[in-house]
């Protein structure tokens, strides 16, 4: 991986390239890509330039701006894009507020603003606390905004937890969050290991923190990559994601179940939580010997599959 302080050029995510040139050998910072930089680590000044695919919540999206203006040197540009529906058109608004000038045009309907980094930005060690990881004291959980349901325990996941059996053996939690599948997951003494797996940084850190267990191994990776996930495992349980950049893939959660699969012992059972309208019956069944709906409730659905 490039050094980013030697590359001096930075960026973060994935921009369309006809929307926003990204330089050669410009270092990777965001935390949905395994391996990736991260943009806080930065030295204050420590880039000459940085090209920014915001996200689209709104206090994930000023802690990045924040935290780019701060690791770029006075005077060094900045572009910062995002599809207008999903928080392009606060751009403009949020970096002027930073105490940046803007030039901003609108293409492919995505805003893309640029400007430089102004000698004194206003207002970035709020917005960076804002949006970093944080204890949240009415779930008893480290989180922080741009996680997958940052701050509530999302409902497909209370619903499976409430259909989990006693578990046994060693399992994986593919997509794992902020741990709290994993917690549930823990509470049968039965459970020897236990491979937490998510591409988000952010989660991987909270998770960490939130599932102090010695059975537990915690993974920055790709949950769809052959080596993210051991093998001949007894159980997997997830709640998969379908969205992809802001629009609905379902050949995502498709992608975990046949990972899943792949990572059972002949026997092993998935436990899969899903939004009621994915059709995901028909890839569990061709990669599963046994398919069993066990619950469904308020858009929610539980499958257990059987290797």
């Amino acid at each position: 991986m490039t050094d980013p302080i030697s590359a001096r050029l930075g960026v973060y995510g994935h921009p369309p390239a006809d929307l926003a040139a990204v330089p050669d050998g410009a270092v990777q910072l965001s935390p949905l890509a395994p391996g990736a930089a991260a943009l806080e680590d930065l030295a204050p000044g420590a880039l000459d330039g940085l090209t920014v695919l915001a996200p689209p919540g709104t206090l994930e999206r000023r802690h990045t701006l924040a935290l780019a203006l701060r690791a770029l040197k006075p005077g060094s540009p900045l572009t910062v894009l995002a599809p207008k529906d999903r928080g392009g058109s606060r751009l403009a608004r949020e970096l002027s507020g930073f105490g940046c000038r803007l030039d901003e045009t609108a293409k492919r309907h995505h805003r893309i603003v640029r400007t430089v980094r102004p000698e004194a930005p206003a207002g970035l060690d709020e917005a960076i606390a804002e949006g970093a990881q944080q204890f949240l004291a009415d779930l008893g959980l480290w989180s922080q905004p741009g996680i997958f349901s940052w701050n509530r325990v999302d409902p497909g996941t209370a619903l499976l937890i409430a259909q989990l059996p006693a578990l046994a053996g060693r399992g994986a939690d593919l997509g794992c969050g902020l741990g709290v599948l994993a917690r549930a997951v823990l509470a049968s003494e039965k459970v020897t290991g236990l491979t937490l797996v998510d591409n988000d940084r952010r989660a991987v850190a909270a998770a960490r923190r939130n599932v102090e267990d010695p059975r537990v191994a915690v993974t920055w990776a790709d949950a769809r990559a052959a080596d993210a996930v051991p093998e001949r495992l007894d159980f997997v349980v997830m709640n998969p994601p379908f969205h992809d950049g802001g629009a609905e893939d379902r050949a995502l959660g498709q992608a975990f179940i046949r990972r899943a699969a792949a990572a059972l012992r002949p026997g092993g059972t998935l436990w899969l939580t899903a939004n009621t309208h994915l059709p995901y019956e028909a890839t569990l069944a061709e990669v599963f010997r046994e398919v069993v709906p066990r619950a469904a409730a308020q858009g929610y659905k539980i499958h257990e599959a059987r290797k």
